[in-house]
C-alpha cells in the first residue's frame, strides 16, 4: 500500500506549482488567481529508495518497482468554506479521502502574487484552514448525534459506543482543539478512525520559500517550525519554484542544481521521508532476478497481514517468511549469501516486520 496525501492551503500559495513538480506533471494549472484547481488533481509518484536500487543490482534484477505515493492537489479554501463559501464543501469532502493533510503555507515575499488577505502570515493561514476543519466537524458531529438518539435508545451497542467518541470530539473542538488530539483507547480505534473527522488527519506543514531560502528558510517559516513542535505536527522546507526547475531537468542535471542551492535532496524526498514518520509507515522488498520491489506497511504490521499487501491470499495461507534484514543482504551479496553465512530466517505469524525486510513468502493455496 501506498498512501494519499491532501495538498491543501489558501489560494495562492504555491499548491498546484508543488503538485506540478511531485508528480513532473503540468496536469493542475497553476494561475495567479484563487480556484485555478477546480477539480482535485490526482497523481502518483514512486517513492525514491537507494535501498530498491541497491537490491536490484545485486540480484541483477530486471525490473525496480518502487512503491507508490499518491499526491491530491485540493481546491484552494477561503474563510467560511465549513458553511460552503468558495468551494468548501468540495474542499472538505476531498480531504476526507485522504490519509493525511500537507498543508502548504506561503513563506515567500512576492509582490506579484496576491495573497487572499493581503499579508503574508503563515501562522494566521494554519489557523485560518484548522478553523475551517474543525467548524465542519462540529457540524457534522451535531447532525450525527441527533440521528443516533433512536438507535442509543434502543440500546444499540455500536450507536453508543459512536455517541460517546463524538461527543468526546464535539467537546474538545468545542474547547477549541482539533480532535486528532482527544486520547482514544485500542478498542474504540477503529470506530473513531471510521468517523472520518476532518481534524484527525495528520497534518505536515510544507513551508514555501523563496529560491535562495531553500537550504535555511526563513522568519516565516521558523515561526512554522515553533508552531509545528507546540502542537506534535512536523514541517518540511521546500521552495516550489525550486521543485518545479528540478522535475524538468535530467538527474544528473538536478543533481548538479540541488548542490549550487546548497540542497542535498530534492523536496521530494524530504516530504514522502517527513510523510512516512506522520503515518508511522515503513518500507520492505521482495527481491529477485524478474523484479525488484517496495512494498509499504504501517510499522508494527505482522508477517502475514505484511504477506496481504501482495496478495490476499498470501495472507490466507501464510505459512512463513524467509525474511533476511537489508544490511545483511547487501553485507553478504544477496540471498545465497545470506543463506550460507546464516542470516536468513524463518518467521512465523508472531513476527513484525522490520523496515528494510527482505522477504520471501511461503503460503498454501
Amino acid at each position: 500500500m501506498g498512501f494519499k496525501m491532501g495538498i491543501v492551503g489558501l489560494p495562492n500559495v504555491g499548491k498546484s506549482t508543488l503538485f506540478n513538480a511531485l508528480t513532473k506533471t503540468a496536469a493542475a494549472q497553476a494561475a495567479n488567481f484563487p480556484f485555478c484547481t477546480i477539480e482535485p488533481n490526482v497523481g502518483e509518484v514512486g517513492v525514491p529508495d537507494a535501498r530498491l536500487d541497491k537490491l536490484a543490482a545485486i540480484a541483477q534484477s530486471k525490473q525496480i518497482i518502487p512503491t507508490r505515493m499518491t499526491f491530491v492537489d485540493i481546491a484552494g479554501l477561503v474563510k467560511g468554506a465549513s458553511k460552503g463559501e468558495g468551494l468548501g464543501n468540495q474542499f472538505l469532502a476531498n480531504i476526507r479521502e485522504t490519509d493525511a493533510i500537507a498543508h502548504v503555507l506561503r513563506c515567500f515575499e512576492d509582490g506579484d502574487v496576491t495573497h487572499v488577505d493581503g499579508r503574508v502570515d503563515p501562522v494566521a493561514d494554519a489557523e485560518t484552514i484548522e478553523t475551517e476543519l474543525m467548524l465542519a466537524d462540529i457540524e457534522s458531529i451535531e447532525k450525527r448525534l441527533q440521528g443516533l438518539v433512536r438507535k442509543v435508545r434502543g440500546g444499540d451497542k455500536e450507536a453508543v459506543q459512536q455517541e460517546r467518541l463524538l461527543k468526546d470530539a464535539l467537546a474538545a473542538l468545542e474547547d477549541g482543539k482539533p480532535a486528532r488530539l482527544v486520547e482514544v483507547d485500542d478498542e474504540d480505534a477503529k470506530a473513531w478512525k471510521m468517523l472520518q473527522l476532518l481534524s484527525t488527519k495528520p497534518v505536515l506543514y510544507v513551508c514555501n520559500v523563496g529560491e535562495s531560502e531553500a537550504a535555511e528558510g526563513n522568519a516565516h517559516s521558523a515561526a512554522v517550525a515553533e508552531m509545528a513542535a507546540a502542537q506534535g505536527n512536523s514541517h518540511v522546507i521546500i521552495s516550489a519554484q525550486i521543485e518545479e526547475e528540478i522535475s524538468q531537468l535530467e538527474d544528473d542535471e538536478a543533481e548538479m542544481f540541488l548542490g549550487e542551492m546548497g540542497l542535498e535532496e530534492a523536496g521530494l524526498d524530504r516530504l514522502i521521508r517527513a510523510g512516512y514518520e506522520l503515518l508511522h509507515l515503513e518500507t520492505y522488498f521482495t527481491v529477485g532476478p524478474k523484479e525488484a520491489r517496495a512494498w509499504t506497511i504501517r510499522q508494527g504490521t505482522m508477517a502475514p497481514q505484511a504477506a496481504g499487501v501482495i496478495h490476499g491470499d498470501f495472507e490466507k495461507g501464510f505459512i512463513r517468511a524467509e525474511t533476511i534484514a537489508y544490511d545483511d543482504y547487501v553485507a553478504c551479496n544477496g540471498e545465497s549469501g545470506a543463506k550460507e553465512a546464516g542470516k536468513m530466517r524463518a518467521e512465523g505469524k508472531g513476527y513484525e516486520v522490520q523496515d528494510g525486510d527482505v522477504m520471501h513468502f511461503l503460503f498454501n493455496t
